[in-house]
């Protein structure tokens, strides 16, 4: 571990997620994102990180999903990562606050046209009658925008968790896992180890 890496918890994720990167044989971006409702109901799925500096780490969605309302009512989540080939972990936790727009629009003018039209024609979350209610709102969005860009929907960006603890954990022999913990210290990071 570089001596950077010792004090700095994002740094030590950086390099782990570039060897997560050309180790993980699928989706290593992939994490769980934890979020909970006003009355502290959890509720979990897989997301794709989409950028992490010493600001904090940015997933998209629709803010009118289900985690888009649970986030709006209670700003704080946990991501857990899980890169089973390097049997390693990092958990995160934090509060949550939106990317700002020129964010959002610059990660979404660089996904795949179809998938900008998908991001108009999903109302994520909501009930779905058929996969051909689906395929026609693909359509009518393909031919509202078949000509020229295809704008960032209003109900649709990016959110960053900025981190108060993150966690390290690598699988060890006989379940003595190794742990340790950061947690943020005004401007900078505590450091702990962890019982397995």
């Amino acid at each position: 571990m570089a001596a950077d890496e010792d004090t700095d918890p994002i740094a030590r994720f950086q390099a782990l997620y570039a060897e997560a990167r050309e180790k993980e044989p699928a989706e290593p971006d992939a994490v769980a994102l934890a979020t909970a409702d006003a009355a502290g109901r959890p509720s979990a799925r897989m997301v794709l990180l989409k950028g992490v500096d010493g600001r904090g780490f940015v997933f998209y969605t629709n803010y009118d999903s289900r985690k888009g309302e649970q986030l709006a009512a209670n700003p704080h989540a946990a991501l857990c990562f899980h890169w089973k080939s390097l049997e390693r972990q990092v958990r995160i936790e934090g509060a949550v606050a939106r990317v700002d727009d020129a964010e959002a629009d610059a990660y979404f003018d660089s996904r795949p046209r179809q998938s900008r039209i998908g991001a108009w024609a999903s109302r994520q979350s909501r009930p779905l009658s058929g996969k051909l209610e689906l395929e026609k709102a693909v359509a009518r969005y393909a031919a509202r925008y078949a000509v020229g860009p295809v704008p960032r929907p209003p109900n649709w960006g990016g959110y960053r968790l900025v981190p108060e603890r993150i966690e390290f954990w690598r699988s060890r022999p006989f379940r003595l896992h190794e742990r340790i913990l950061y947690v943020r210290n005004g401007t900078g990071w505590t450091t702990q180890r962890l019982y397995p």
